[in-house]
């Protein structure tokens, strides 16, 4: 892949993902992988225990397109390693995993994006509804 060719000086970065982060890939048209290896190069995807249980509360409690998306990012998130976080909430969970593995945060919630940044964890988000960026 070339941008492992771009960024061969580069570790692998841990990306964790929030529930925000997961659903707005079905509803905006948006290459999480090809987004991420532009912005990181190589890189692995985490998700929490506490954002899989709130995915499955809302694809089963959900009310339309937002239960749809929920059962559709369940599906998505299958093959990506999920830390346990116990009984954390879903933005305690992700700032805590972010914190031990020095990782970075995809998020669209602008409270939990000011609050990583307030701790200088990197985050991503979309911006323009077509393309992820990173501060």
């Amino acid at each position: 892949m070339a941008s492992d060719r771009l960024w061969r000086n580069r570790e692998e970065k841990t990306v964790i993902l929030d529930s925000s982060a997961i659903m707005m890939l079905f509803e905006f048209s948006i290459d999480l992988e090809k987004e991420l290896a532009k912005l990181l190069g190589a890189y692995h995807m985490i998700v929490t225990t506490s954002i899989k249980k709130e995915l499955e509360f809302l694809s089963k409690n959900g009310m339309g397109k937002k239960k749809m998306k929920a059962k559709a990012s369940l599906k998505f998130i299958e093959n990506f390693e999920t830390i346990d976080t116990g009984d954390k909430d879903g933005d305690e969970s992700i700032i805590e995993s972010a914190k031990k593995a020095s990782g970075v945060v995809v998020t669209n919630d602008i409270e939990l994006k000011n609050r990583l940044k307030k701790i200088s964890i990197p985050v991503i988000f979309l911006r323009a509804k077509k393309k992820l960026v990173m501060e």
